[in-house]
């Protein structure tokens, strides 16, 4: 009696490609062995050693962004399935297939999978999203932050620059400016620093200009996307009251 073998498992997944950043975007289907515990990465990085399409017409490999694998760079940010998030914590197993791999739309392509993330370090460039000091010498214990301010400030400094939270904001485009909710978040987590706070006022005139907190449209959608679980809309309403604060502080010349 002729024994028969079970059809080997397989995953199917349908990219988005784009070979130069000025060229028209098209889509490209692969099927891969399965094996148990894949992550997305790992999909990628199979069609990488053998890129190879569905119906056995060969290709380029894939690009991507990756670098720890652990959700704490941000680096392979991309739509998966609709919606934007870490290529390293999406499980293959956890997913529709056939699994549907596209670059984020804020930020312009690279190639394939790989975006432009400037407009993000700009604007944390634009609010000075660091903590100054006057020199590289040893200046000592700096001031203590109150453990009540320092737990949630630790919250804030989860953020990785990943971008998905500008990507699920429908106020964050390439007709807008807005500078988008992690900026201002990190506006926050820097101005609550006790030497941080010195560059407070200056962090937020910039945030009072053209695409500054007024461009939020508070969708809430940033704070149901971030993959750190980051409060973005309680740093928005924050700095919304701080902003207002700071315009009343300008009108009475304090």
């Amino acid at each position: 009696m002729a024994v028969t073998e079970a059809p080997t498992k397989t995953i199917k997944l349908v990219i988005t490609r784009q070979d130069k950043p000025d060229s028209k975007p098209y889509t490209e289907t692969f099927e891969i062995p399965y094996r148990p515990n894949m992550n997305v990465i790992s999909a990628l990085m199979e069609i990488q050693r053998n890129p190879v399409q569905n119906d056995g017409q060969s290709t380029s490999p894939v690009c991507w962004d990756s670098n720890c694998l652990e959700e704490v760079c941000g680096a392979c940010s991309m739509n998966i399935n609709g919606k934007p998030r870490q290529a390293c914590t999406a499980l293959v197993d956890k997913l529709e297939q056939p699994i549907r791999l596209e670059p984020m739309k804020t930020f312009p392509v690279v190639r394939d999978l790989v975006v432009n993330r400037e407009r993000m370090f700009g604007a944390l460039k634009r609010v000075k999203a660091w903590i100054p000091i006057d020199g590289t010498y040893d200046l000592g214990p700096g001031p203590r932050m109150a453990e009540t301010k320092r737990q949630w400030a630790y919250e804030l400094s989860k953020c990785m620059t990943c971008g998905v939270c500008l990507e699920a904001c429908p106020n964050v485009n390439e007709k807008t400016s807005f500078i988008g909710p992690a900026a201002i978040s990190q506006v926050r987590l820097f101005n609550a620093h006790p030497t941080g706070e010195m560059n407070k006022d200056e962090r937020l005139e910039t945030l009072m200009e053209d695409g500054g907190i007024e461009g939020c449209g508070n969708s809430q959608n940033c704070v149901r996307a971030c993959p750190k679980g980051i409060p973005l809309t309680t740093s928005i309403a924050a700095i919304n009251k701080d902003t207002t604060k700071q315009l009343f502080k300008k009108w009475l010349g304090m």
